[in-house]
C-alpha cells in the first residue's frame, strides 16, 4: 500500500497517476476528495483530512509499506519552518508508530549549505525530521522550478521578458515538475532500497538566465529578454501578494542563497528534462494557446 499526500496538486497528482498506471494499490490522503480525478476516485483508498493531523495519518498509514510526502506551500504562514515541521513532525512520528519502511519526500537542493537560505532551509529542516522516524528515507532535491515561469506568462507574452533576481551570467540550475514526479513515482513502486540518501532532480546541463532568455526566444521565434529584479523590488512584490512577514523574509533568504551559489554545479552524465525541451512543450503552449488547437 503506497500513501501519497497532495494528490490533488500537480507533483502528487502525477505520481499518483503513474503509479495508478501500473496497478499498485494506492491510499490518497486529501482535504477535498471532490477535486482529485475520477479515475483516481474510483481507483484509490482515500482518507480525507490532512496529512497533518496525527488521527488521519493513523488511518492512512495503517499497514502502508511506502509514504510520498510534500509540504503544500502556505505563503501566509507566521512561521517558514514551524509550518513544514507543522507537517514533519506528525509524519515521522505516525511513520515510526506504524513501522512504514519507506518514505520518499519533496525537499530542495543544496543541502549543507551553510548559511540561512529561508524557504530551502525549511525544506531541509523537514528532512531532518523525517528522518528522525528510522525509515529508510529519500529527499528529493530539485532546482528552480522551470514552472516557476508560467507565473510571468504574460510578461513573455507582452514585452517579451521574464524577471528574477538571479545574477544574468550566473549559472541556475532549473528542473521541471514532471522529473520530480517521475523520480518520485520509480521510488515508490521500487520496494528494494534501504537507507536514507539525498536525491538530486534537475536538468542536464544549467544556463544562466540569459542563455534561457535566448532557448525561449528561439522556441517561440521572437525576442525574448532577461531582466535582473533587485531584492528590494522583489521583497516589495511579495508583500503586495499578501504574504505573511515571514514569508516574504524566507523568499528574500532563498533569493539570496540562490546568488551565493546555494545549488552545487550539475555533474556529467545527468539525465532529466531539459529547458529546451521543458519550453517546447509547456511554456510555448502556455504563451501561444492558439497553437493547441
Amino acid at each position: 500500500m503506497i500513501v501519497i499526500t497532495t494528490p490533488t496538486g500537480t507533483i502528487g497528482a502525477a505520481v499518483a497517476e503513474s503509479l495508478r498506471a501500473t496497478g499498485a494499490p494506492l491510499r490518497l490522503i486529501a482535504r477535498d476528495p471532490a477535486r482529485l480525478p475520477e479515475t483516481l476516485r474510483e481507483y484509490a483508498d482515500v482518507v480525507v483530512g490532512s496529512h497533518a493531523d496525527p488521527e488521519v495519518l493513523n488511518r492512512a498509514l495503517t499497514g502502508a509499506t511506502a509514504l510520498f510526502v510534500l509540504v503544500p506551500p502556505n505563503f501566509g504562514a507566521p512561521d517558514v519552518t514551524g509550518h513544514y515541521l507543522g507537517f514533519a513532525r506528525p509524519i515521522a512520528d505516525a511513520v515510526r508508530a506504524h513501522g512504514v519502511p519507506r518514505v520518499v519526500a519533496v525537499s530542495s537542493l543544496g543541502r549543507g549549505f551553510a548559511g540561512p537560505a529561508g524557504l530551502l532551509s525549511a525544506a531541509w529542516a523537514m528532512d531532518d525530521m523525517l528522518q528522525s522516524s528510522g525509515a529508510a528515507y529519500r529527499s528529493l532535491q530539485p532546482a528552480f522550478f522551470m514552472e516557476n515561469l508560467l507565473h510571468q506568462v504574460e510578461l513573455i507574452r507582452g514585452p517579451g521578458m521574464f524577471v528574477l533576481t538571479a545574477d544574468p551570467d550566473a549559472p541556475l540550475a532549473a528542473v521541471a515538475s514532471a522529473d520530480i514526479a517521475r523520480t518520485a513515482a520509480d521510488l515508490l513502486a521500487d520496494d528494494t532500497w534501504t537507507g536514507q540518501e539525498d536525491v538530486p532532480v534537475r536538468e542536464p546541463v544549467d544556463h544562466t538566465p540569459r542563455e534561457m532568455a535566448q532557448v525561449i526566444a528561439e522556441t517561440l521565434g521572437r525576442p525574448v529578454t532577461y531582466q535582473q529584479a533587485s531584492l528590494a523590488d522583489y521583497r516589495a512584490r511579495y508583500a503586495s501578494s499578501g504574504a505573511s512577514p515571514a514569508t516574504v523574509d524566507a523568499m528574500i533568504e532563498m533569493a539570496e542563497a540562490q546568488t551565493a551559489g546555494v545549488y552545487p554545479p550539475v555533474p556529467e552524465g545527468g539525465g532529466g528534462t531539459t529547458f529546451r525541451r521543458w519550453c517546447e512543450s509547456v511554456l510555448a503552449p502556455a504563451v501561444n494557446p492558439s497553437t493547441l488547437r
